[in-house]
């Protein structure tokens, strides 16, 4: 009889260690366990995302984030059917987006960052020379209403005084941007532009878009063919391919800073007036709204945004206290720079499209 119990004591006992396993690997499957989110990004978002630490951070929360990158104004064109967020590089494409898709408001927009001129460093001393900017010895400021007037004169690099010095300053005067009829950066370079152009008035129906249309139509069609991605656009600015003007997003310039690459040849030049970008999640599903409400929330992931060089929404002092070692290249607080409004989606397409031609 004592063997029977001692039997059926054991087969309980083996019984209760292997239900505690099962049970201990359930809840770590369930600690572990992320739901797969897929979403289309601008390009400018793709290192952030691939970022080994921001993929360990997102499974920390549950996620899993698959992502393709677009220019963030041709995200329209695309059948999002089966993705759960689109994250173009401003508000007026997202809103666009929100409308077609029946998304309901307030879309989260976690980070932000305004548009910057990176030169190097030869011709942001010209521009100095000749009154089109001010450089001190990483940064400047780059006055649109004197180079707005240069380009509508049709100013050569070899018209201003002392770029005899410098081989490579050749050929006509211009700022390298993206396509603006289908990427963020070139689209809001636009509103800026035509936002000074027009006396300080943001263009509010097509009759305003005509008044400046003839000059917006001249930065563009002085490029050539254009870049259709800023992230492609700045890697060829830093490899010395191109145009020595490029207009890129401030976030590139402050991740390539906070990655210690070095950049003695670089000026980084804000215009007087320029335009943000304000990252803009489009939820298409629950799933994806909470993933852009976690991004705009959770403290580890803003850090990690402000690593990528992107200015968190409401808190400043994250990016001045990220970015302390390299105000030699950046204008922290944005002082002297002024923000354009930037036109109704409609309007900014319709100029878009006519300073294409």
């Amino acid at each position: 009889m004592r063997r029977i119990v001692a039997v059926v004591l054991a087969v309980f006992l083996i019984g209760g260690v292997a239900a505690a396993v099962v049970a201990g690997r359930e809840g770590q499957d369930k600690s572990t366990a992320t739901k797969t989110v897929r979403g289309v990004i601008g390009s400018e978002k793709a290192e952030f995302f691939s970022d080994p630490d921001v993929v360990k951070a997102l499974a920390a929360k549950g996620y899993t984030v698959e992502t393709e990158t677009s220019g963030s104004w041709a995200m329209e064109g695309l059948d999002l059917k089966g993705y759960d967020f689109a994250f173009p590089g401003s508000q007026a494409p997202a809103e666009e987006l929100a409308k077609k898709y029946g998304v309901r408001q307030p879309l989260p927009r976690p980070f932000y960052s305004p548009l910057v001129v990176v030169a190097h460093r030869n011709a942001a001393e010209v521009l100095a020379a000749n009154g089109l900017a001010t450089v001190g010895k990483g940064n400047g400021t780059l006055k649109m209403t004197a180079y707005l007037k240069a380009a509508q004169a049709n100013r050569t690099w070899q018209q201003l005084k002392g770029a005899d010095r410098y081989g490579e300053l050749t050929g006509t005067l211009f700022v390298s941007t993206t396509d603006p009829t289908s990427s963020n950066s070139g689209a809001l370079y636009l509103a800026a532009a035509s936002y000074v152009a027009a006396g300080g008035r943001v263009a509010a129906d097509t009759s305003a878009v005509d008044e400046t249309a003839p000059l917006m139509r001249k930065l563009i069609s002085v490029q050539g063919a254009q870049q259709t991605s800023s992230d492609a656009a700045f890697r060829d600015f830093v490899s010395g391919v191109g145009n020595p003007l490029v207009l890129v997003y401030e976030s590139q310039v402050a991740s390539l800073l906070m990655r210690g690459q070095s950049v003695d040849d670089l000026t980084v030049l804000y215009p007087d007036t320029t335009a943000n970008s304000d990252h803009t999640v489009v939820p298409l599903t629950e799933e994806g709204r909470s993933l852009g409400e976690l991004l705009n929330a959770d403290k580890e992931l803003r850090k990690l945004a402000v690593r990528h060089g992107f200015r968190p929404q409401d808190a400043s002092a994250e990016f001045t206290a990220a970015t302390a070692a390299h105000t030699t290249y950046l204008n922290q607080k944005l002082t002297g720079v002024r923000q354009a409004p930037v036109p109704a989606s409609k309007v900014l397409h319709e100029m878009a499209r006519q300073a294409r031609g």
